[in-house]
């Protein structure tokens, strides 16, 4: 039998000559390799800036900055992504305010935001917010690797004069009628994790066209220098966000490499369509028609909610297949429910997705035999 990971990087000889030639530099930091990496995303994307920084959180964080959120403001987010896209609100005490998703991708609900801007007082939580503080943005999520309905969004924005912080930190490579995931609102974020699409082994990029935005994130990256600073000057009260020139390298081999590598996750992921739409009982994801291009993050399936979802999970992970849930609702951590005062059945579809949703071993690495391994054992365990 097959082992089978949950995720592997797709690595080659060239990410690993990258690598050594930094080591054969004394620059490890703040060098060639983080300008020419960002170089390759404006290339990539069309944007006019790129801010390489240690992490999507921190990138995520550098945006809630720029934009000018700070304590008790309002920003309309989804509680079905990854903890970081709130917690860059709590960072600087503002308030995430959720509104539900939509149940065939996912991704946040234009129309509950619509209405959550013009009647917020609807969707404040329990405690720990203001009715009468501003709403200063709308933070969607692109999940598991396909684009929010951004058109409605930006015209929501548009409308109110809200910021947009586009999540694309699990969305690399995406596009949505055309245009690529991270481009469609006043920044973009991604994250490479060794999980994702590329990856640094840790880090993370802002994209964005505004000048006084990515001039801002620059300095507050390294320690809050700006431009004329001496090492020891901070314009600004910063952070250590900075990007090292190793994992500059890597991903500047890996974003050369970025259509082959979604060619081959989208490879894996089509073997999984076939194989577990025979299967009675299981939903595999929903690619929707304003999505030009899936960038395939994860491999989430859901199951009918007459199957116990977590005893399956156990029961695969028995069997060899590693397996886990996806999303945990953020309304329903426990730092959450303590701060704003949440229940279970404030978010009903985040919720149930929660309950039913699993992701499954996924990489472009990934054998035709190891999936039908997976779903092999999947059926068999359903049975």
């Amino acid at each position: 039998m097959t082992k089978i990971n949950m995720s592997s990087p797709d690595l080659t000889d060239a990410e690993r000559q990258a690598v050594a030639n930094v080591l054969d530099t004394p620059i490890l930091s703040m060098g060639q390799y983080v300008k020419d990496f960002e170089q390759a995303f404006c290339d990539r994307t069309g944007a006019k800036h790129a801010i390489a920084v240690n992490s999507g959180t921190a990138g995520l964080h550098l945006c809630v900055r720029a934009a000018g959120i700070g304590a008790g403001d309002l920003v309309i987010t989804t509680p079905f992504s990854f903890v970081a896209s709130s917690n860059v609100m709590l960072f600087e005490n503002a308030v995430p305010v959720f509104v539900d998703i939509d149940p065939r991708t996912g991704n946040i609900d234009p129309e509950l935001i619509k209405d959550a801007v013009e009647n917020v007082e609807k969707y404040l939580p329990r405690k720990g917010a203001k009715a009468d503080a501003p709403i200063k943005a709308i933070l969607p999520v692109d999940v598991f690797g396909q684009p929010a309905d951004m058109d409605p969004i930006m015209a929501i924005a548009k409308e109110h004069d809200l910021t947009v912080i586009e999540d694309s930190c699990e969305a690399l490579g995406a596009e949505y009628k055309s245009r690529p995931a991270g481009m469609l609102g006043d920044f973009g974020v991604f994250a490479f994790y060794p999980n994702k699409q590329i990856t640094t082994g840790e880090g993370g990029l802002v994209i964005t066209d505004n000048d006084e935005y990515a001039d801002y994130m620059r300095a507050l990256r390294n320690q809050g220098r700006a431009p004329g600073d001496t090492w020891l000057q901070h314009t600004y009260l910063g952070y250590n966000y900075r990007l090292d020139e190793m994992s500059s390298a890597l991903g500047a081999v890996q974003i050369s490499r970025l259509d082959e590598l979604l060619d081959k996750r989208e490879q894996v992921a089509g073997w999984y369509e076939e194989r577990l739409s025979e299967i009675q009982g299981v939903e595999t994801q929903i690619v929707e028609s304003f999505t030009t291009r899936m960038s395939w993050f994860v491999y989430v399936v859901r199951f009918d909610a007459s199957i116990d979802r977590d005893a399956l999970a156990q029961k695969l992970i028995a069997r060899g297949i590693p397996v886990r849930p996806y999303f945990a609702p953020i309304h329903l951590q426990p730092y959450m429910v303590e701060r704003f005062g949440y229940r279970r059945g404030d978010f009903p579809v985040t919720e149930d997705l929660g309950n039913r949703s699993l992701a499954l071993p996924f990489s472009g690495v990934m054998s035709e035999e190891a999936v039908n391994q997976v779903c092999h054992i999947i059926a068999e365990t359903i049975r």
